[in-house]
């Protein structure tokens, strides 16, 4: 195992690379460890993970897509992206999702997979499966998952992205699960996809994915636009997403009889829809020892710009803050920002018994929705109190 010691513990990688842990002090030290001068002088802490755009090529032009990627986007050259995977091995990161743009386009691809291993840092990778060879699968092996976006059968996949991308897509989980490549789902929940989703993931299973990564879909790039308002979840949509986690985890995760296990992961930014579930939203505590947690940007999640930049999360604006100085990360003015707002208390997330997790909500709905870093305007808490307010 790799342990990162914080003021408050440490953050410990198991060697099979299935999972990073949180553990207290008391728990550190049942391992026979001591946090040391970090646990006397607590110093600036880095992200465990960081997503790192290494193209800002791809042909597929989805309409949402939050980078803006196009057939003649930027593209960094190999030795500027080991610099970076330098930076993020000097300052402690665990995992680093290599995405674009679509990264499998990149010749290169298997080399900065093999960088990383090199430098003590997992690398994954999501891909949305277009143009997925054999040769390119080969060179896939170094990385510990692939993840390829599917949002559902034909139809709903071209709700969400404008084409049909779903024959590729699910082409490509199939010859990734053959070839024995762990491989998941990225999945955009919008309110098109959202009543597909029991068949889109168990579809995504019989090809041989092994999880999902359920995805609120969020105003950044080409989806900043009033276009989002008609795609993200209705509010009666959202209030039904605790719930259908828990049947969805019944009926799909059960290991009885199934050739590979199935999980399911939410994004931090749909973590406060769970409050209109009393069983989820009851024990916070429960949720956080299953690592669901709210707003990560600019604290344990960080980002890397195709230009070099460190972004709080994929899909927020740049800092000034260069890759290159990712040690320096916690003192970032911006940064900062982010984290002491999901800190602060503010209504109507006071009393709230999800906060301690949720953190507030999605940061980049709520600046887009109402012009300022608050609470999430779509959590269906916010929405109760604001219409009380009015009236």
């Amino acid at each position: 195992m790799i342990v990162r010691f914080e003021h408050w513990g440490a953050w410990v990688k198991l060697e099979s690379e299935a999972a990073i842990v949180a553990l207290d002090r008391d728990a550190v030290r049942a391992l026979g460890l001591e946090g040391g001068p970090s646990w006397v002088d607590p110093g600036p802490s880095a992200p465990i993970e960081v997503h790192l755009a290494i193209t800002a090529k791809c042909g597929a032009g989805c309409k949402g897509c939050y980078l803006d990627a196009r057939p003649d986007g930027v593209e960094p050259a190999r030795a500027e992206l080991e610099k970076r995977l330098d930076a993020m091995r000097d300052a402690g990161v665990f995992t680093v999702a290599f995405g674009g743009g679509e990264p499998t386009t990149r010749s290169d691809l298997q080399e900065l997979a093999g960088a990383a291993r090199s430098r003590g840092i997992t690398p994954v990778l999501t891909t949305s499966g277009l143009g997925l060879s054999e040769a390119r699968i080969e060179k896939l092996r170094d990385f510990a998952q692939v993840n390829v976006s599917y949002d559902g059968g034909s139809e709903t996949y071209s709700h969400v992205r404008g084409f049909d991308g779903a024959p590729a897509a699910e082409r490509a989980i199939a010859q990734l699960s053959s070839a024995g490549i762990r491989v998941g789902v990225n999945v955009v929940l919008t309110r098109q996809s959202f009543p597909h989703l029991d068949e889109t993931l168990a579809h995504a299973r019989d090809l041989g994915a092994v999880e999902a990564q359920l995805l609120r879909y969020k105003p950044a790039g080409r989806a900043a636009s009033v276009e989002y308002l008609a795609q993200r979840l209705t509010p009666a949509q959202a209030c039904e997403l605790g719930p259908v986690l828990r049947r969805l985890a019944r009926d799909l995760c059960s290991a009885e009889e199934r050739p590979r296990a199935f999980c399911i992961r939410i994004d931090c930014a749909l973590v406060p829809f769970l409050v209109a579930d009393p069983d989820l939203a009851s024990d916070p505590a429960r949720l956080a020892r299953f690592g669901v947690f709210g707003c990560e940007a600019g604290d344990a999640l960080a980002a890397v710009t195709v230009d070099g930049r460190v972004a709080p999360c994929s899909f927020a604006p740049a800092t000034a803050l260069d890759a290159a100085d990712l040690v320096h990360h916690a003192r970032d003015p911006d940064l900062t920002r982010w984290r002491q707002w999901a800190a602060a208390p503010a209504q109507p997330c006071d009393g709230c018994t999800l906060r301690p997790v949720c953190k507030g909500g999605c940061k980049v709905v709520a600046s887009f929705v109402t012009g300022m870093h608050g609470p999430d305007p779509e959590c269906p808490r916010v929405l109760a109190w604001r219409a009380g307010d009015a009236a």
